[in-house]
């Protein structure tokens, strides 16, 4: 129960920090914008920031900001993922994709707009976030969210649907690690950067994290329901896509996410009971979607 009281806590002030931020609504692009970063969604990414800021102490308007900066980011990347050149999905967490409720060029340029708030948010200087410490957030989740991370990864995932030879399993890995993992680490990182502390634990969980949570969706891909989900489930079958579940098997990809809970508890052992509602996050991805 304190896991869920916290990633609520975490949304509602991440929610309340970006309509502040976000443009208003009264034009196109800020109504847009709104959309695709307030239209649902559980912020286990802004609940990473800003519970591993709380173990150092940070002061909670800068975690606040580093929470926005990467939900703006995950937004922008589900929008043009969205989109019929990539994706073609109708539905997003159960409300219209933004292409669908506009059309494909507010969809690009409100995911454009949305990626760039991200790094205004961090540089602010009214942000009260150390310049030496916001350019390093700058710079890491530029490599998060770039060719060497997330884009990269979508790239990826793109080529393999036409390669003739599948992924095997290294490979996935590899695209996950790149595409959705990315993002988990630097949600992570940032508040042992902002504790001027050493990240390698916090990356080393999130990178167990990110991987057992890309195999709950998977598994969810296969047996969940569509409408819990939000979205149109069982594409990666019907596409031939390698995944996890394929490689592995159901049985096999839940046992795999359960050793991946473990190793990303047993990385945390440096933080003691600060990080319980870390944990709590690592148990919360085996369950997610039920």
């Amino acid at each position: 129960m304190q896991f869920h009281a916290a990633l609520s806590d975490a949304a509602t002030r991440t929610e309340a920090a970006l309509a502040d931020w976000l443009p208003p609504e009264d034009t196109t692009l800020g109504a847009a914008m709104r959309h695709a970063v307030l239209s649902g969604g559980k912020r286990l990414r802004a609940f990473l920031a800003i519970e591993s800021a709380a173990i150092f102490r940070v002061p909670a308007a800068q975690s606040l900001r580093t929470a926005a900066a990467v939900e703006c980011v995950h937004a922008y990347s589900l929008v043009h993922d969205d989109l019929p050149c990539m994706d073609d999905d109708d539905l997003r967490r159960g409300q219209p994709t933004v292409h669908v409720k506009w059309d494909e060029a507010t969809a690009v340029l409100s995911g454009d707009a949305l990626q760039t708030l991200a790094f205004e948010l961090l540089a602010q200087p009214q942000g009260s976030i150390d310049p030496r410490l916001a350019v390093r957030l700058v710079l890491r989740l530029a490599q998060a969210a770039g060719a060497a991370g997330m884009v990269g990864g979508q790239a990826f995932d793109i080529a393999a649907e036409t390669t003739a030879v599948p992924l095997d399993l290294d490979s996935i890995r590899t695209l996950q690690s790149l595409k959705t993992g990315a993002l988990f680490v630097w949600s992570a990182e940032s508040g042992a950067i902002l504790g001027r502390s050493d990240p390698e634990p916090l990356r080393a969980y999130a990178t167990a994290l990110g991987q057992a949570f890309q195999i709950r969706d998977d598994l969810l891909d296969v047996d969940g329901d569509p409408e819990a989900a939000g979205k149109r489930l069982q594409k990666d079958a019907e596409q031939g896509k390698a995944t996890f579940v394929s490689l592995l098997g159901v049985d096999g990809a839940r046992q795999k996410a359960h050793e991946l809970v473990s190793a990303a508890c047993d990385a945390l052992a440096p933080y003691g009971s600060a990080a319980g509602n870390l944990r709590g996050a690592a148990r919360f991805v085996l369950t997610r979607g039920n």
